[in-house]
């Protein structure tokens, strides 16, 4: 892999600053858990796994300075962003082992390098699905840069183009803040994988030209029947496929399951501020007086997924929270 989106060495914390790319690749080198917090709710990290594993090592350098306690630090990383799992996960993963006296630093790099190996795992099992559908349509960014390394998403879509695969991908844009149309793209750049960005609106054209033989999304939060929290205008993308009889599946990692809630009703949507959508690159594109609703996330009711492409394979809806039990992720962390 040529993308890694965060690191740890010399007791910082350092991550490509999300917000820069793809003009340019900046480094920022966080030293305070306080940075890291501010890093994961400005979306200088973001994406649900890379999230987990940066509050998994902002628990680490809370646990190095003065004053800080396990809950203080975990009160102070939960208040980010509400909606993605993961960051809970990684938080009590670090809080729990230095509560109990154990090395914080030991455990976030366990649990950094157990995301890893799942998306790579991941990507093993979902690749056969895309040898004979290689023209594929994602949505927002769920590769290396929102996981650490691999991806979600787009690890099946990196194994079956080294299968030999002719892997074809639609990037949608994204709005408001473009993730497909500057990560993804970027990334697949990187990877010599053969894509073409398109308005969010345009996916449906494509649909219903034959053009696209399947979608493929990550997750920022999966409940125990399969309903599923990704990035706004992925539930759009879930309906349009199901009407033009596409295959649409779902790639997370166990991190992100939260077999706690039942549906996703249940599930916390972020709303972020109104000048996202109110300004583009940096010009107003809305009338100043104009109310503006930014939901960051949008919730896919399971009916509308093919399958899920997870660690432990290839599940459907009816399977996929009983194989997330089994993996130990009924760990009472509520919100």
């Amino acid at each position: 892999m040529s993308v890694r989106a965060l690191w740890f060495t010399e007791g910082r914390l350092h991550v490509i600053d999300q917000r820069e790319l793809p003009k340019r690749t900046r480094i920022r080198h966080l030293r305070r858990v306080e940075e890291v917090a501010d890093a994961i709710r400005t979306l200088t990290v973001r994406g649900a796994p890379a999230i987990g594993v940066a509050a998994a090592f902002g628990m680490v350098l809370a646990s190095r300075e003065r004053g800080w306690t396990p809950d203080r630090a975990a009160r102070l990383l939960r208040s980010t962003r509400p909606t993605a799992y993961d960051l809970f996960v990684g938080i009590e993963t670090v809080r729990a082992a230095w509560a109990r006296g154990e090395d914080p630093g030991r455990a976030a790099m366990a649990y950094r390098d157990q995301v890893v190996d799942e998306c790579h795992e991941i990507g093993e099992a979902g690749a056969p699905l895309f040898l004979r559908r290689p023209r594929v349509l994602t949505h927002c960014n769920a590769g290396a840069l929102a996981t650490v390394e691999w991806g979600t998403s787009l690890a099946p879509l990196r194994v079956a183009k080294s299968r030999g695969a002719p892997i074809f991908v639609w990037v949608d844009e994204t709005r408001p803040l473009l993730q497909g149309s500057r990560l993804t793209a970027w990334e697949l750049l990187q990877e010599e994988i053969p894509h073409a960005v398109i308005a969010d609106n345009a996916a449906g054209h494509f649909m219903r030209r034959g053009e696209i033989d399947a979608v493929i999304v990550g997750a920022d939060r999966i409940v125990s029947n399969g309903d599923f929290a990704n990035k706004i205008g992925t539930y759009e993308k879930a309906v349009l496929a199901h009407e033009n009889h596409i295959p649409f599946y779902v790639a997370a990692p166990w991190t992100t399951f939260d077999v706690q809630r039942r549906s996703g009703a249940s599930i916390p949507v972020e709303e972020r501020s109104a000048d996202e959508v109110r300004h583009f690159a940096g010009a107003s594109v809305a009338p100043a007086k104009s109310p503006v609703r930014n939901p960051a996330f949008d919730v896919t009711p399971a009916r509308y997924v093919t399958a899920y492409i997870t660690p432990g394979g290839v599940a459907t809806p009816a399977r996929v929270g009983a194989l997330a039990r089994r993996h130990g992720l009924a760990n009472g962390l509520t919100r």
